[in-house]
């Protein structure tokens, strides 16, 4: 892991990210506490969250193919400015007590928007400065710094927010979440300038039409077996797992937890902290396909456990744990994925590929949160049991498809170019 962070560009790139991530934890917990402040509505809640899901959904697959064709550092520099511009126009509207439910849904939208080119932009830069066998160290020392930013950031950002005020029962008392939207948008400042000391990176270019690029990356996803179901699992899990953990669990902090939203930061700082644990270990140990295949199966029922727990807790303490054991799983199991992933890719369709894997992860997410909101109206506990539930369909999926775990690196006719991506022209 030294290796990679000796390389500047990685270096520069890391420490952007890494401070980002703090910001948009403070981010998650301010956006919902927000929206309960001002509507009392898990319903909005909901809605607000697939307000951004759902045009991310649409432009993903597009952000990736300008990824591919132009130069990804300059997408995410673009994208972390206009975040920046949107950002600092919620904290005056929030700090003033002029916000309104309209304004929260531009925000998600234009959110949601920018996370369309920014995701697939920030999955394809790793492979185009670091050699293919420091992909798995570098993509693990990203994530390890996500993982630590949530296993910091929630849990500073509640406490912020309810020491200062922002009950999610009433418009009083909004100075918390002016505050932590505030560090949202310092945190973008900082990447926008890590950005822009980075030397720039060169696309791979096109001659066809972004509309053709995008088709020709989800043909070559379609044709490969491992991507394709890898794909279809993914969006079942995370179809299932994305309402309850961000619509749930704040309903759950706000209505049975005497902690409020201080208790909503420190479950998801567990989750955080189990994920960092499992991602630490990814980053020197990379299973065989026999043993991933057993843990790509294994961790679907797992998590059906956690989840299952998670609806009947009324401990703080207990749903801290729970999420810390469930999060190790998925933090060990998701950066060996991601690194397969972009080391049998070819070159020239990473960032295809790799927004088509975000898509699968983000897509369905928009429904999943509507689903949560209106569910979470009738029972809490009947959300986390029903996607409990559902976790065994992926789970049959994964153990049919048991040959989908052998990640047979692809021809790549641009090896070699992860170096040559440095644009030489300063």
């Amino acid at each position: 892991m030294r290796t990679v962070l000796s390389r500047r560009e990685y270096r520069l790139l890391w420490l952007g990210q890494a401070v980002s991530h703090l910001g948009d934890q403070f981010h998650l917990i301010a956006l919902p506490w927000l929206v309960l402040a001002v509507t009392g509505d898990p319903l909005q809640l909901g809605l607000v969250l697939a307000a951004a899901g759902v045009p991310r959904a649409v432009l993903m697959l597009f952000g990736g193919a300008l990824a591919d064709r132009f130069s990804p550092r300059t997408l995410m520099l673009a994208s972390n400015l206009v975040r920046l511009a949107i950002t600092v126009l919620l904290v005056v509207a929030v700090a003033g007590g002029t916000v309104e439910l309209w304004m929260v849904y531009g925000v998600a939208v234009s959110f949601g928007v920018v996370s369309g080119f920014f995701l697939p932009a920030a999955e394809a830069t790793p492979p185009r400065v670091l050699p293919g066998e420091e992909l798995a160290a570098g993509n693990s020392l990203m994530m390890i710094a996500d993982q630590v930013a949530q296993f910091v950031g929630p849990a500073l950002a509640g406490s912020i927010v309810a020491l200062l005020g922002g009950a999610a029962d009433g418009r009083s008392g909004l100075t918390g979440i002016a505050v932590a939207f505030g560090v949202d948008a310092a945190t973008f400042a900082f990447a926008a300038l890590t950005l822009a000391l980075m030397r720039p990176l060169a696309g791979f270019g096109s001659e066809h039409h972004p509309l053709r690029d995008v088709a020709d990356g989800l043909r070559h996803a379609w044709h490969h077996d491992t991507t394709r179901t890898m794909v279809i699992v993914i969006a079942l899990a995370n179809f299932l797992l994305t309402g309850p953990l961000l619509v749930g669990l704040p309903v759950l902090a706000s209505t049975r937890f005497a902690e409020g939203a201080a208790a909503f930061g420190m479950i998801l700082s567990g989750y955080a902290l189990g994920n960092l644990a499992g991602m630490a270990v990814a980053g020197v140990a990379t299973p065989s396909p026999r043993v991933l295949g057993v843990l790509g199966v294994a961790i679907f029922p797992f998590l059906a456990v956690i989840y299952a727990a998670l609806g009947l807790v009324t401990s703080t303490g207990v749903a801290v744990a729970l999420m810390v054991v469930g999060g190790i799983g998925n933090g060990y199991l998701s950066i060996t994925i991601i690194s397969l992933l972009q080391r049998m890719t070819p070159s020239h369709l990473v960032g295809r590929v790799m927004a088509l894997l975000m898509l699968s992860m983000y897509g369905l997410g928009p429904v999943s949160q509507v689903i949560a909101g209106a569910v979470l109206q009738v029972s809490a506990t009947g959300l986390f049991v029903g996607a409990a539930a559902g976790l065994l369909v992926p789970a049959a999926l994964a153990f049919r498809h048991r040959g989908m775990w052998d990640f047979t690196p692809a021809p790549n006719p641009a090896d070699g170019l992860a170096g040559a991506a440095l644009d030489t022209v300063p």
